[in-house]
């Protein structure tokens, strides 16, 4: 009966972990968005991070009517090099990185897409570290 809980117990530690892991840590997708960096702020209780909405314009309707609509990318930065460029470039049209997690954590922000690098910020020349990650 022992080594039965003892089996149990370590299955058990194992499948949680690997839940945890996938829930917070897997990465379920990663690409690039384009458009204004509308806002980005340094916020948290406890932990700082920052916070940003990107505003990514295009035509939208159906086949009678056609418009111009605004799409919001709400998102977190996970590096705070990036956070800091980002927050000198408001209002700036910009392509950024992302990846996408199922679940968020506190110190990596609030929001399951996490911007870790940009690509191109308009009018701004990089050096040699492009992408800034």
């Amino acid at each position: 009966m022992r080594k039965f809980l003892s089996v149990f117990g370590v299955i058990l530690l194992v499948v949680l972990v690997v839940l945890v892991y996938w829930r917070y840590y897997f990465v379920y997708a990663e690409g690039t968005k384009a458009g204004v960096l509308n806002t980005i702020q340094k916020k948290g209780m406890i932990f700082k991070t920052f916070e940003g909405r990107l505003i990514q314009t295009g035509f939208g309707g159906n086949s009678n009517t056609t418009s111009i609509q605004s799409n919001y990318f709400d998102f977190s930065v996970g590096n705070e090099r990036v956070g800091k460029i980002l927050l000198e470039n408001s209002g700036k049209n910009m392509e950024l990185h992302y990846n996408r997690y199922f679940g968020a954590l506190p110190w990596r922000g609030t929001e399951s897409y996490v911007v870790d690098s940009v690509y191109e910020i308009e009018g701004v020349k990089f050096n040699s570290e492009f992408p800034v990650k």
